[in-house]
């Protein structure tokens, strides 16, 4: 078998695809668009030599940009939504590839995920209050502003609860999550699958590409905050669900 450094790009695609973590029960757009872009960027990424952390700069600028220009949207300008969403797009499948990248290396490091967590804490809260001051700027003042806002508030603790459950898992010494799923022969056959999938599009409000596709009808205010709105209102009910499987799953533990 070759070393990793001397695989043309379409084997180390397959390299990735193999290893790639289970997608039992990840949002659809994760499962079909993410993973599968992020781990072509993060070939090309290994062939020009670049560094899991050079990934994430990367995919950092790539996403702050887009949510700039949710908040600087110009009135009247229906493409400027897909402007945003194909920067957002990019960010988030580079934030997928820094990680694939760190596998064909042979690992990541304690400091290039602490340096991941932290660009993902602040795109999952600015990404909604940039939706506030944008719609602030184009003369909303009624009460939709509070939508945006409640966003950012239920998905910043969302997402910090999930990194404070990953942490009290490795201090009980229990498996991830992922692993679990892989050693779990339920996990195969049709009517798992059939399962897999309709939990995969019952999370769709919880996936940052969904996000990202509603923004690509920014320009389109009549259409966007509709669907915002309901993206929101789906959001919070699934956050409200998982926190309470989490504390039960915690007192369980404890």
């Amino acid at each position: 078998m070759r070393s990793v450094t001397h695989r043309t790009y379409p084997e180390l695609v397959a390299a990735l695809a193999a290893a790639q973590k289970t997608t039992r029960g990840a949002p659809l757009y994760s499962r079909l668009v993410n993973r599968p872009l992020g781990r072509r960027l993060a070939a090309l990424a290994h062939l020009a030599g670049a560094t899991p952390d050079q990934v994430t700069a990367v995919s950092a600028v790539a996403t702050f940009a887009g949510i700039a220009a949710i908040a600087l949207a110009p009135a009247g300008a229906w493409w400027w939504g897909a402007v945003v969403a194909a920067l957002l797009v990019l960010g988030y499948a580079l934030d997928a590839a820094d990680g694939q990248l760190a596998r064909l290396r042979g690992g990541g490091s304690v400091a290039g995920e602490w340096l991941d967590h932290v660009v993902d804490a602040a795109k999952i809260a600015t990404v909604h209050l940039a939706v506030a001051v944008g719609a602030w700027r184009a003369g909303v003042d009624g009460p939709w502003l509070l939508v945006p806002l409640g966003f950012s508030a239920v998905a910043s603790t969302w997402f910090f609860t999930i990194i404070l459950n990953d942490h009290l898992t490795r201090l009980a010494g229990g498996r991830d999550g992922q692993a679990a799923v892989a050693a779990d022969p339920g996990a195969r056959g049709g009517r798992a699958g059939a399962r897999g999938l309709a939990r995969s599009l019952a999370a769709l409000p919880a996936d940052y590409g969904a996000w990202c596709l509603v923004l690509a009808t920014l320009g389109w205010p009549g259409v966007f905050r509709p669907l915002y709105t309901l993206l929101a209102v789906g959001f919070t009910a699934i956050t409200a669900a998982s926190m309470v499987a989490w504390r039960r799953r915690i007192l369980t533990a404890s």
